[in-house]
């Protein structure tokens, strides 16, 4: 390969030089400079801030701007201009491609830019620049906080005019919460998004415990969280994804069987799996009806709207069972979607590929940087200003001596070299006194130099220790990540499932390959209600028990004996029965041990149930059970007298008083035990045959005697001749905490280490509290050992029995969920 170049000679004169050049080398360096270019300054997030450098350069120049979540919108089209001609000298159509995606709520679990205006949706583009508004969201503040602190290198720009950060502080997980995805040369990244606050539990506990292993730390991220919530199915993938940093995984649309019509059922999807839209799915529904490999649909809908959010109407054929519809669905549509972990990020500038707990770590070190870095700034600036203080101080105190030498001075060196002569003064002392306005000089401004003398010295000695003891820099990090999760975090949206839980799959020609029958045999099973609101069914009669050898995802909180065709009533925290078809509940796969809950499905899905209205538990409908009791939250107990039930969809048990409502309930006989705990640690047990059983209309009777502003926190059914083997669990915490984001201080206690008293006493005391705590946040009694989980169903570790009834409780390691 020859290269041509201009060369002066010696009269000045320019000709032609012909260079010879290696074709292979200069291919080589440059494909290498514009791979890198590519991996390091476009393609790749970074793994501190989860930013790729367009992404940052937006939210940075946004900040700069001043787009406060208070302030105004301003068009999309000015911050591109302000981005591209200061900091990102690429095409607007990239920056502006950049911006939209950080303000979509179906892209994104946590949007960091708040738009105005059409962004798009899951089947439309966004509209030009020119018509949409944008600012920062609130979350976009906590990635760009303390910016001028020094808590990051900043670096040129791309003309060497102005300065860029060349990582936000990012007080967010970013990575990890939203996720990303992009192309680079020769590798890519393909990252799920994450429940900030499940993450930020994990950070807490890898600060807490370094050693931490990735069992530990799926306790509290079990599994993505992702933005349109949906279910996942099978969880082995994203265990080798959190382990080598790649796995794949299933996600399932949330749909349900409901009569759309009178005389025909229908198939509604709420949620679909992450980035499908209802129009990709209409689509193929139709191509799959035109070729044959769908049958049993009529129509399908698109019902969704902004007030109701998305809902898809499939309307199956009469004669064709849904659930197998559902399965085909599943298999020839997007409805089932598949997802490829690939966490490709840069560390130290160098593409690696990252499993959970090293990007846990790589955000951990960051943030320990920053709040180090931070504290150094914050120390020298307050020493500066206690210095200058101090001099004014000095020159307060004999203030006349100051004017007289200022006015004796012929100009302000010589004035600001006397005042550090007469009064042993520094250079900016002396400065800052020559500068000082003469309305300073009162015997009020004294006083509040004084104490600002004082708050200064405290706040040094504080940032002093701080940076002394790497134990108390890891606290200050850790309380700043449980403030971000407090003020940030919303509940989990996505289903974690450990198998489909279906009832068919099809074959090729869209067939079922194993029918779903039309009449289920009436073989007995256990109806089952786990402490995350899902429901199933056993595959057979056989009692469920707990196997503790073995973790199983969620816990037990209600079991019925019943049969496959028969029907369950779900009792309400309204007093409301609500009958529950046994059939219409998925079947969990047999084990050795304790079923796994994670192949239920949510309540919702199955009880309709109205505005503030829970499922608390399961009872028997048949006629020869024992009878039902329920406790309410003002300390009431009613026995429901035992009758047929009535031939409706759900009836009333019990007529509530304002504002009061059903805390628990249970079967029972005469010979049972019924039990109340407070929020104020009492408790109080007695015999069922102390409460006459009462028509459904009636209000009950008075169970358990409350001081002021107490209230029943559980309610429950100890069996006769189980009292030896029923623990008490307690959880101690502040009233004023917002449910979920409180571990509390838990203790389990033997149920016989409390006397049994009369109905509408007031009970024993269960728990000590200790400073900060004010209240029970959750109570439960039930049969040892009891098993407790989070918001996500994975299991929490509970204190060891304590045969102490009043004493005080462990502190927990994740707020808990449920217990059973």
């Amino acid at each position: 390969m020859a290269r041509k170049t201009a060369t002066p000679d010696a009269a000045d004169d320019f000709t032609e030089k012909i260079v010879d050049i290696d074709v292979t080398a200069e291919m080589e360096g440059s494909f290498l400079e514009y791979a890198y270019s590519v991996i390091y300054a476009r393609a790749l997030p970074d793994a501190r801030d989860g930013l790729k450098p367009v992404q940052r350069r937006i939210l940075f120049q946004m900040a700069d701007m001043g787009l406060r979540p208070e302030r105004p919108y301003v068009k999309s089209a000015r911050v591109v201009g302000e981005v591209m001609g200061k900091l990102h000298p690429h095409g607007d159509s990239a920056i502006y491609d950049a911006l939209v995606r950080l303000t979509q709520d179906f892209t994104l679990r946590l949007p960091l830019v708040d738009g105005h205006g059409n962004f798009g949706s899951l089947d439309d583009g966004p509209a030009a620049a020119r018509y949409t508004e944008a600012r920062l969201a609130s979350a976009a503040m906590a990635m760009t906080t303390d910016l001028g602190e020094d808590v990051v290198d900043f670096v040129p720009n791309y003309d060497n005019k102005l300065q860029q950060p060349e990582v936000l502080p990012a007080s967010i997980p970013n990575l990890l919460v939203n996720g990303s995805s992009g192309i680079a040369v020769g590798m890519a990244t393909n990252m799920a998004p994450h429940n900030l606050v499940e993450v930020i539990t994990a950070a807490r506990h890898l600060i807490k415990h370094p050693d931490a292993d990735l069992e530990e730390l799926m306790r509290f991220v079990p599994g993505p969280d992702l933005p349109g919530g949906g279910k996942i199915v099978g969880l082995d993938g994203i265990r080798d994804a959190y382990r080598t940093g790649r796995g794949s995984f299933k996600t399932r649309a949330t749909a349900r069987v409901e009569n759309v019509t009178p005389r025909r059922k229908g198939i509604v999807v709420t949620e679909l799996p992450y980035l499908v839209g209802p129009e990709k799915v209409i689509e193929k529904i139709k191509e799959g009806v035109q070729s044959k490999k769908l049958s049993g649909i009529t129509s399908v809908l698109d019902l969704t709207d902004r007030t109701h959010g998305l809902r898809l109407v499939i309307e199956v054929k009469n004669g064709f069972n849904p659930e197998a519809v559902l399965e085909q669905l599943y298999k020839f549509t997007p409805m089932e979607d598949s997802f490829g972990i690939n966490n490709v990020a840069l560390v130290d500038g160098q593409p690696r590929t990252l499993g959970l707990r090293e990007l846990l770590r790589v955000w951990v070190d960051h943030r320990v940087d920053v709040v180090r870095r931070r504290c150094t700034y914050r120390l020298a600036r307050r020493q500066e200003r206690l210095h200058l203080v101090d001099g004014l101080l000095i020159a307060i105190l004999d203030i006349d001596e100051v004017i007289q030498v200022i006015r004796s001075s012929d100009d302000s060196e010589v004035a600001r070299a006397r005042l550090r002569t007469v009064f042993d003064l520094s250079e900016p002392q002396a400065e800052y006194i020559l500068e000082l306005r003469l309305r300073r000089l009162t015997k009020f401004s004294r006083v509040e130099l004084e104490t600002e003398q004082a708050a200064l010295r405290a706040e040094i000695d504080e940032l002093e220790e701080i940076l002394a003891s790497e134990t108390r820099l890891l606290n200050v990090v850790s309380d700043e990540m449980a403030a971000v999760a407090k003020a940030y975090g919303t509940p989990r949206r996505t289903v974690l499932l450990e198998s489909a839980g279906g009832t068919a799959l099809t074959g090729a020609k869209g067939a079922p390959s194993s029918a779903v029958p039309l009449e289920v045999e009436d073989s007995p099973c256990w109806v089952l209600l786990s402490g995350t609101d899902l429901l199933a069914r056993t595959a057979t009669g056989d009692e469920p028990v707990r196997d503790d050898d073995r973790r199983a995802h969620d816990a037990l909180s209600a079991a019925v004996a019943c049969t496959a065709r028969g029907q369950v009533g779900a009792v309400t925290n309204l007093g409301r029965v609500v009958r529950v078809d046994v059939l219409d509940l998925p079947t969990l796969p047999p084990t050795d041990g304790a079923p796994s809950l994670s192949g239920g499905v949510p309540v919702s899905e199955i009880v309709d149930l109205g505005p503030g209205e829970r499922v608390l538990t399961l009872v028997s409908l048949d006629s020869f059970a024992p009878t039902i009791v329920v406790g309410t939250r003002d300390g009431v107990v009613k026995r429901i007298a035992r009758d047929d039930a009535p031939n409706r969809d759900s009836w009333e048990v019990i007529t509530l008083k304002d504002g009061d409502e059903v805390i628990g309930a249970g079967a029972c006989t005469d010979d049972d035990d019924l039990v109340f705990v407070s929020t104020d640690a009492s408790l109080l047990h007695f015999s069922a045959s102390l409460v006459r059983p009462q028509g459904r209309a009636a209000g009950g009777m008075a169970g358990i005697r409350l001081d002021d502003g107490a209230q029943v926190r559980f309610f429950g059914v100890v069996p006769a001749g189980l009292a030896p083997t029923t623990a008490v669990v307690t959880v101690s915490g502040s009233s004023s905490a917002l449910p979920g984001t409180e571990a509390g201080a838990a203790k389990v206690t033997p149920y016989t280490a409390y006397p049994s008293k009369g109905r509408a006493t007031g009970g024993v005391r269960s728990h000590r509290f200790l400073k900060g705590e004010d209240a029970l946040i959750m109570a439960w009694v039930g049969p040892q050992p009891p098993h407790a989980v989070g918001s996500g169903g994975q299991a929490l570790e509970l204190p060891p029995v304590d045969e102490r009834r009043d004493g005080s409780g462990t502190p927990l390691a994740a707020p808990l969920h449920a217990i059973g």
